[in-house]
């Protein structure tokens, strides 16, 4: 008899130690949860099981990326990759900028719409990072995993619950169905960080803000046997005064009971107190300590819990629930947030404008083109696997922008080539898409003005048409000093030019752009072709008017549109000209007659410009241009010098009147030395040769100009600079160096970006 209750004893032993379940429930704390990913780790090589998962914001992360199958090597690779980077920073890949998208580049810092529903004001950012990557990210790995647990997160390979907090209300969200990267966004999306999410028509923000410790969430609708807690953060510190981030933080973290009772399981906690909210970056550092804090606490987790799932089980599971995920392809589109059925064709067709199946690739490419669309402002992009088709179809939700816009910005200089910028735009779309801008340039140096606008037509071969007014006045004499240096000889001349352009332009693969346009242009240069002169003298003037006709194509994949550290361009040009030059002499001109001439030439320009990445911190540059044309020269050396191509590498040579540098005919070529710091600041140096055909010489008191030997000149041009990229654009501090008797050596701080205008020839 003693035996068979000892039997039924070790019976029932054996069914309860058998049964144990065990609930892992993960902590808020921005970057400081990727030590999640280490104690996940210790857990399976100690093949102590994970029955249920639970988490909050990065908690919900990397439960929902462990509930959906992924290893956590394979987690570990991810949050490594530059793809990563990307989304936890918006920035977008150079890869996937659309260049038939994008208008001509302009020095504007920050865009800002404008609404007129109640009164015209300004509408502020709502969000620092943009969430174009985030949201496509999301989809992309979550999509197939929703697919395969019917959208119900009991079915998936670990039962998994998240949570996320209703503003409006303050109360939490427990997502335990439908799309898992719908609902890890919303359960990490930080206040000011990342935009909400909207569901049901509900305002969703990261679920710190409640619940950041979901072990009641975990008891409520599990009731494991065991509890593991993993906590990262610690609402006791106090928030770095000098830090934004770590003040919202503060603010909008509840602060939260993170103690689990032992009757109910274990808290284990891992001190990060140097790693930030979006400290990313650190993952090796955070995975670590996470390794760390397990293996501190695995002999009470294994004195805990008796039960072992052996690895080859758990590998079979996740190998399991993996085949269940359908194969990534897409048919049927919706599209929601326009009311107008044309705004939906105008979108469906940019998605798909020449399949009616396409994969994840395709996809993905579509997106980023539409993303780069002026009339877009966000897309959360949901994909929904349709059992009938076998086939997945897409949600998007897009945010078209406000018609009018904004945009501010400008180049501050120690230098004399100081401007400001604004640029209004007014957009609007339906079958096709339309965009008016004007915008000015105001300063000492340059003054511009632009008006004009742009059809775009998304067909299966997808064009645009444009047109253009602009009115350029550079001013040269006004950057002939600076703070530190003073020119021997000051360059006293003004360029005006008036110009309308009219163009239509065509995608050359995803970051290439062929352009085909005419343009009818005046320009009016005044100088002085002497030193000696009195304050009241007139200037001698030259004026062309012109008819160009060109041929462009254009390739260029820079990952910043000033002081570039990755990327290429390639670009081809060939431009008709025909016009009639008039010059009218001043007071101190050599010769005193009028004379005009007509000029029929034909222009060929080449660019080439790449960066090869060595290492993690360097890259080298290499750059060479060609242009040749048969213009002959116009009646003076000035003049001549005026009209001839310019060749200006760096921000500082765009402003600097240098004749040394300008030539009908001529080959340059220059090597760059880059190393980047960290992922703001970077240093570079460029040097430059500049080899004139036949370099453009004076005759005797500039009474005309005439070719010189070919190749008998040659000149050296040097530039240096630290470079930190700012969220309204590069703040650099520069040592230009050129090759010309007088003054040499330029020293300025700059902030913004050295870009203008487009010429008219």
């Amino acid at each position: 008899m003693k035996t068979l209750h000892l039997s039924i004893l070790l019976i029932l032993l054996t069914f309860s130690l058998s049964a144990q379940k065990v609930g892992l429930v993960l902590s808020g704390g921005g970057a400081k949860g990727l030590a999640h990913i280490g104690v996940i780790k210790v857990l399976e090589d100690h093949n102590i099981p994970i029955d249920y998962i639970a988490g909050t914001s990065i908690g919900a992360i990397i439960g929902g990326l462990y509930a959906s199958g992924m290893t956590t090597d394979e987690m570990l690779v991810l949050f490594s990759s530059d793809d990563f980077k990307l989304w936890s920073t918006g920035k977008m890949d150079k890869d996937d900028l659309y260049y038939f998208k994008r208008n001509d580049e302009h020095p504007d810092w920050i865009k800002l719409d404008v609404t007129n529903e109640d009164r015209i004001k300004l509408v502020l950012p709502i969000n620092l990072i943009p969430e174009g990557q985030m949201d496509f990210a999301f989809m992309q790995l979550t999509a197939q995993t929703t697919a395969a647990c019917n959208g119900n997160f009991d079915q998936l390979f670990v039962p998994f619950r998240c949570v996320a907090t209703d503003i409006y209300k303050n109360e939490a969200v427990i997502f335990n169905s439908g799309d898992l990267g719908e609902a890890i966004r919303a359960s990490m999306t930080f206040p000011l960080v990342f935009k909400p999410i909207e569901r049901d028509g509900r305002f969703l923000f990261d679920g710190g803000m409640v619940n950041n410790f979901p072990t009641d969430i975990m008891k409520q609708d599990f009731n494991p046997d065991i509890i593991i807690g993993h906590k990262v953060t610690d609402m006791g510190d106090r928030p770095d005064a000098t830090d934004l981030i770590s003040q919202i933080e503060t603010m909008v973290t509840q602060i939260t009971n993170y103690k689990i009772p032992d009757s109910l399981g274990i808290l284990m906690e891992t001190k990060l107190d140097d790693v930030g909210l979006l400290d990313f970056p650190k993952i090796n550092y955070a995975y670590s300590r996470g390794v760390e804090t397990a293996l501190l606490f695995i002999d009470s987790l294994e004195n805990v819990i008796q039960r072992r799932v052996p690895s080859e089980d758990v590998q079979n599971k996740r190998k399991e629930f993996i085949q269940k995920k359908p194969e990534m392809k897409f048919n049927n589109i919706q599209v929601e947030g326009v009311e107008d059925n044309s705004q939906r064709k105008y979108i469906i067709q940019s998605v798909k404008s020449k399949e009616q199946i396409i994969d994840i690739k395709q996809l993905r490419q579509s997106y980023f083109n539409l993303i780069s669309d002026k009339h877009i402002k966000s897309i959360n992009p949901i994909a929904y696997y349709n059992k009938k088709t076998g086939l997945y179809d897409l949600r998007l939700k897009v945010e078209p922008r406000k018609p009018f816009d904004v945009e501010f910005g400008g180049h501050i200089s120690t230098r004399s080539n100081t401007f400001g910028f604004i640029e209004a735009n007014y957009k609007a779309f339906k079958n096709v898409s339309y965009t008016l801008t004007s915008n000015i340039y105001f300063g000492r140096f340059y003054n511009s003005f632009l008006l004009g606008g742009r059809i775009d037509n998304p067909t299966r071969a997808p064009f645009y048409i444009s047109g253009y007014y602009t009115f350029n006045l550079l001013d040269y004499f006004a950057t002939s000093t600076d703070l530190i240096f003073t020119d021997i000889k000051p360059t006293y001349i003004t360029q005006m030019e008036r110009n309308f352009k009219l163009e239509v332009g065509y995608p050359y693969t995803k970051t290439g752009l062929i352009d085909i346009g005419i343009s009818r242009s005046t320009s009016t240069d005044q100088y002085y072709q002497t030193q000696i002169f009195n304050k009241g003298d007139e200037l001698d003037q030259t004026q062309f008017k012109a008819f160009s006709a060109y041929l462009q194509i254009d390739k260029k994949n820079y990952d910043f549109k000033q002081f570039p550290t990755e990327g290429s361009r390639k670009c081809f040009m060939f431009r008709y000209v025909g016009g009639a030059e008039e010059f009218k002499p001043g007071t101190t001109a050599p010769v005193k007659l009028k004379s005009t001439a007509d000029h029929r030439y034909f222009q060929f320009k080449g660019y080439y410009d790449n960066y090869y990445k060595i290492n993690k911190n360097i890259s080298l540059g290499h750059m060479a241009e060609v242009s040749f044309n048969n213009k002959k020269l116009f009646s003076n050396y000035t003049s001549s010098i005026i009209s001839a191509n310019d060749f200006s590498p760096t921000p500082n040579s765009l402003s600097i009147f240098n004749d040394h540098y300008r030539a009908n005919q001529y080959m340059a070529t220059g090597g760059k030395f880059i190393y980047k710091i960290n992922d703001i600041f970077h240093f570079r140096t460029e040097i430059y040769g500049f080899f004139p055909v036949q370099p453009i010489v004076a005759a005797e008191n500039n009474t005309a100009a005439y070719a010189d030997k070919i190749f008998s000149k040659a000149y050296l041009m040097a530039h240096s600079s630290v470079v930190a990229q700012t969220m309204i654009g590069p703040l650099s501090f520069e040592v230009n160096y050129y090759d010309k008797p007088g003054q040499r050596w330029f020293f300025s701080v700059n902030m913004g970006y050295m870009l203008f205008n487009q010429r008219g020839f």
